[in-house]
């Protein structure tokens, strides 16, 4: 049988027997109406709510908050609806980078496609590091909720998410626009340290020790006057489902909506998986590496792990790579987490802990060497590492692709 596997802009084409596939595993297929009468249907129905004309009356400095271009939101969709109802009015829009690095030229594009040019004048671009922020209060773990001090200049603010299971943080979305999108590094670096829990995992709210914290988060930001605008995408990133109005509101409803899309059953454990970082996850080893820590819950302890990444910009936070590369096994790694922590160690953490359990192999253009300081063996092509693979599992070994790993949480069926 073949498979074609996605590897950045081109197929690297794969042949195995049909006796070593287990399963090839997508987003579940959805049925998506129209994606502008999606949104707009959200938009203007929305939950608990006034309606956004109301809400945008007589405001005289709004703020629109949007993902960069480390997620998928349909945020440039969004904009052709309600750009027309900001026209003659004091609006600015604010990239949430969290702790990433600002837009590429390219980025703000994918961002807000056709509008970028109208737009272009009114964006800034959130540093965690460097932007003035202010206190919105203090979390139950003590931490000081700092934000970008354009949210409280704005008597009207516009979160536009996307939400999907996310790694530690349980989904992403909803109040995660403000933390870490527009937060302060420090307030970030410590809410990401609690990511380091075993309880930090996706799809888990309650007992989820960073998804608690986005909760009193969520709870500080009543005090905001927010109108938010939620969406769920299908596996071909067009839009689903979309909620808009109270920021938990819509946050909550959409949930079930994502899990219909992105949790995958799975009957069985494999010895290899094989796991896609797709766009926009592929832009880093460091945001690809959601592919690794979904990819491993279809995988045998002691199995073979093969992460596909184009990294179109390299390794990413260089912390990461710094703690992965202290240490001569995962282990270690582990335990210096005991000991220290800086923002990027949590992901570096949750490699580590796979490491400890299975091979992580990967596919990247990346300098081998580098890459086998990350405790991860480097191929050149995903020929080259499935036959790798089966020769050290054995000519039966069963082998699970994953085409959208960053974004797809393969879960095994109860017995």
């Amino acid at each position: 049988m073949k498979i074609e596997i996605p590897y950045g802009d081109a197929i690297d084409t794969v042949e195995l027997a049909d006796r070593n596939i287990e399963q090839v595993i997508i987003p579940n297929s959805v049925e998506s109406a129209d994606e502008m009468e999606t949104l707009r249907g959200a938009i203007f129905r929305p939950m608990n709510s006034p309606g956004l004309d109301t809400f945008l009356k007589d405001r005289k400095n709004i703020l629109l908050v949007v993902n960069d271009a480390t997620r998928p939101t349909p945020t440039g969709r969004v904009m052709e609806i309600i750009h027309p109802m900001l026209e003659g009015k004091n609006f600015k829009v604010i990239i949430a980078t969290g702790s990433h690095r600002a837009p590429t030229e390219e980025e703000y594009d994918f961002i807000f496609g056709k509008l970028y040019g109208e737009l272009k004048d009114r964006v800034h671009v959130h540093d965690a590091k460097k932007s003035e922020c202010f206190s919105l209060g203090k979390t139950r773990h003590g931490n000081e909720m700092m934000l970008n001090t354009l949210v409280r200049e704005a008597d009207a603010i516009i979160p536009i998410g996307s939400i999907e299971p996310h790694y530690f943080a349980g989904y992403t979305g909803g109040r995660k626009c403000f933390m870490p999108g527009v937060a302060g590094y420090d307030f970030i670096t410590a809410n990401h340290r609690l990511a380091i829990s075993r309880a930090a995992q996706a799809m888990v709210l309650k007992g989820n020790p960073v998804a608690e914290e986005f909760a009193d988060a969520e709870k500080l930001l009543e005090k905001l006057n927010i109108f938010a605008i939620m969406t769920v995408l299908d596996g071909e990133h067009r839009v689903y489902a979309a909620a808009a109005g109270d920021l938990k509101e819509s946050f909550y409803s959409l949930l079930p909506k994502a899990d219909e899309v992105f949790v995958v059953p799975i009957q069985r454990l494999a010895d290899i998986v094989v796991t896609v970082a797709m766009e926009p996850n592929d832009i880093d080893l460091y945001q690809s590496q959601k592919a690794l820590d979904n990819g491993k819950t279809a995988l045998k302890d002691g199995g073979i792990i093969i992460l596909v990444s184009a990294c179109r910009s390299g390794i990413g936070s260089q912390a990461f790579m710094d703690l992965l590369s202290s240490e001569t096994s995962c282990k270690a790694v582990i335990d210096k987490l005991d000991r220290e922590y800086k923002l990027g160690y949590h992901k570096a953490g949750k490699m580590a802990e796979i490491g400890v359990k299975a091979q992580m192999w990967a596919v990247t253009p990346l300098d081998a060497t580098l890459i086998g300081k990350a405790h991860m063996r480097p191929f050149d092509s995903v020929s080259e590492a499935l036959n790798e693979a089966l020769r050290e599992k054995g000519p039966d070994a069963k082998v699970t692709f994953i085409m959208d790993g960053g974004m797809t949480i393969p879960r095994l069926a109860a017995p």
